[in-house]
């Protein structure tokens, strides 16, 4: 089943949720996240960097760009992604524990399929979102609440990171991918 999203647009959701994942401080998902890390099918081999921070930091490259315009592209997309994290420390607050420990259970269920795992998923973002404003930039708090969700589970329940980054990508593509795609464009032009 085809989500409407291209390689080039697979790529740059998984990277700005791996650096959204990554940019955010105090993980107990590190060591798992290292691990995927090395597993995406984007990550260019022997390309990654130990940061300064003890992160690292890998590559992604889109085919058919040239070398600088994909890494100006991934750049920007690895900025938008420190931003969103930024903003959503502000946010976190709003995500209760139980939500997340509910959330951590299904992914959990080796049983769920992975549309299940999106609808539960969705489930919570929509219980989420009634708790902002409606006049409060509905895309932006949307993929904001969706990488942290994503986030507090991950750190709930590590071993489920696999399956809660894969989830969280295709609900983006399939919800939010002409967000993005404007956010990336934007911050290019």
């Amino acid at each position: 089943v085809s989500n409407g999203a291209s390689p080039q647009d697979e790529r740059t959701t998984s990277l700005l949720v791996f650096s959204f994942l990554q940019s955010c401080p105090h993980s107990r998902c590190r060591r798992e996240l290292e691990m995927l890390g090395h597993k995406l099918p984007v990550r260019a081999a022997h390309d990654d960097e130990l940061q300064t921070d003890g992160n690292w930091c890998s590559h992604f490259r889109v085919e058919g760009a040239t070398e600088t315009d994909s890494e100006t592209q991934e750049e920007v997309v690895r900025d938008i992604a420190r931003q969103l994290a930024q903003i959503g420390d502000r946010m976190e607050c709003s995500i209760c524990p139980g939500l997340v420990a509910g959330l951590a259970a299904q992914f959990g269920n080796t049983s769920l399929s992975e549309e299940d795992r999106r609808r539960c998923l969705a489930a919570a973002l929509q219980q989420l979102t009634q708790l902002y404003p409606a006049d409060v930039d509905r895309e932006k708090t949307l993929l904001l609440l969706t990488l942290l969700v994503a986030k507090k589970v991950a750190d709930h329940s590590p071993a489920v990171l696999q399956d809660v980054f894969h989830t969280t990508v295709t609900f983006i593509n399939q919800n939010l991918l002409a967000y993005v795609r404007n956010l990336v464009q934007n911050e290019m032009d």
